[in-house]
């Protein structure tokens, strides 16, 4: 299993951070640096975070501060 996150604007389209998209082993992984990075996907206009466990849809979460 390969964990990841999309992310899109607050419009919904899809938004690329730069680096590309990462991968993580595990879930635990996915959440510690998406807690590490989020001010910066959220400058660069990451509205929302959707947790990926392959392409199942974990969850998914606001990267605003409001």
């Amino acid at each position: 299993m390969v964990w990841t996150w999309r992310y899109e604007k607050a419009d919904g389209s899809a938004v690329t951070p730069d680096g590309g998209q990462e991968e993580f082993a595990g879930q635990g992984d996915a959440e510690t640096w998406i807690g590490e990075t989020w001010k910066q996907l959220a400058e660069g206009g990451v509205e929302t975070a959707v947790l990926l466990e392959d392409e199942r849809v974990v969850y998914a979460m606001s990267l605003s501060e409001a």
